[in-house]
């Protein structure tokens, strides 16, 4: 029934139809509740299942586990908070709402930790498809193509990097900002540089740093101040790391590592993030070498800094094994590092890619003390060198080919 009324309703948005402008608009939806009924007319040199559908679906698939888990944790660290002030509700429409359900704001309640983590998630997902949507139909119709799949996995990520009590108003112009700046002006999907997730991430991050850092913005209970890990290594210490307590105030390594810890939605656990690693390697939808490579960057330079040592910088003491447990490494490394689009081509080159990003996330969370983060910076500022480390890399491939040649 309803594949009939697609086709019904298709013949107004073709060529000579009514809505023959929005027919990007009607694709989109037709191609994402059914595999496109396009077949080739001409013979086909290569044929493959795998198409950029599938391969699109493959990447949300395997980032399931840390949304669940970020939506889960939102959910926990509010009730929590909200355990430890002593309070019953929050004056919000999201606690709000699930007061009313009656689920209650028990941290030891698996249901009620989803469902609080949920209340925040739903809002961002739904405006950054919205806007998101809009912005990819428009250059669609514009363009005259059709619309990409590639934003359905950009809509999934641009929540998971945020925190839960960021302004929608401030998540729609982020939105705008990484899709239309960050891809279109370079030609949409295949043609940009910049990770567009990553690009809406790092507008937020400069545009309004009141309400994407600092303490009080990764436990969505107002009058609530809890710093991430990494804020608390870089103001106090190792030691602030390593003392037991509770999950809100000492998170010890396993409770990294799980994700049990203050941070944007989707992208603490390492749990997650490996779990994701394994389907993505798998499938063969992402580079295993960027992803090793980023690790043995992070272990090169983190070593290096412990060696050299310092009195006055607590994070040149901060271990390797810490460093993958916390901010957004492990997410990064998965899921933004490994882009297709934006990541080198060749091998070699994302070997290159791979390490440049895992030392630049330490020197960076190292070096500078205002920004203990690191892990954004490093992945844009390698797509833009992306490219070049190409370019250089297949030159010299050409150099010791044309050398055999001669000899």
């Amino acid at each position: 029934m309803l594949r009939k009324l697609l086709d019904k309703q298709g013949k107004a948005f073709e060529k000579g139809g009514k809505f023959e402008k929005l027919y990007p608009l009607y694709e989109a939806i037709d191609t994402f509740l059914y595999t496109p009924g396009h077949t080739a007319k001409k013979p086909s040199f290569v044929r493959d299942a795998v198409d950029l559908k599938r391969l699109m679906f493959t990447v949300v698939i395997a980032m399931t586990p840390a949304i669940l888990f970020g939506i889960y944790n939102a959910g926990l660290q509010a009730n929590m908070a909200m355990r430890e002030m002593g309070l019953a509700a929050i004056d919000n429409w999201q606690t709000a709402v699930i007061g009313m359900t009656g689920l209650g704001f028990d941290p030891d309640n698996f249901v009620a930790c989803f469902a609080h983590g949920l209340a925040y998630y739903l809002p961002i997902l739904i405006v950054t498809f919205a806007v998101g949507g809009f912005w990819e139909v428009l250059f669609a119709a514009v363009r005259k193509h059709e619309v990409n799949e590639g934003f359905f996995v950009t809509g999934m990520l641009i929540p998971m990097l945020v925190p839960a009590t960021i302004p929608l108003w401030q998540v729609a112009i982020a939105t705008s900002f990484g899709i239309v700046i960050g891809k279109e002006v370079f030609g949409g999907v295949g043609y940009n540089i910049l990770n567009p997730a990553l690009t809406a991430r790092a507008f937020l991050f400069f545009a309004y740093p009141g309400q994407i850092s600092g303490n009080s913005v990764w436990v969505a209970v107002d009058g609530f101040s809890s710093a991430t890990p990494l804020a608390m290594a870089a103001e106090k210490g190792m030691g602030a790391l390593t003392t037991a307590g509770s999950l809100l105030d000492n998170p010890l390594w396993y409770n990294s590592f799980v994700g049990f810890i203050p941070g944007s939605l989707g992208e603490t656990s390492v749990v997650a993030a490996l779990i994701g690693a394994f389907i993505l390697i798998v499938t063969g939808v992402a580079s295993w070498r960027i992803m090793i490579s980023v690790v043995a960057g992070a272990f090169a330079m983190s070593s290096l800094f412990n060696v050299i040592g310092s009195d006055t910088n607590p994070m040149m003491a901060m271990p390797f094994t810490w460093h993958l447990v916390l901010g957004g490494f492990a997410f990064g490394t998965v899921f933004m590092a490994t882009d297709p689009v934006t990541a080198p081509v060749s091998n070699t080159a994302r070997v290159i890619y791979g390490f440049l990003i895992g030392v630049l996330v330490v020197l960076v969370r190292t070096v500078n003390p205002a920004y203990p983060e690191g892990m954004m910076l490093s992945i844009l500022l390698m797509n833009v060198f992306a490219p070049l480390i190409d370019y250089y890399v297949v030159k010299a491939h050409k150099k010791k080919r044309m050398a055999r040649y001669v000899g």
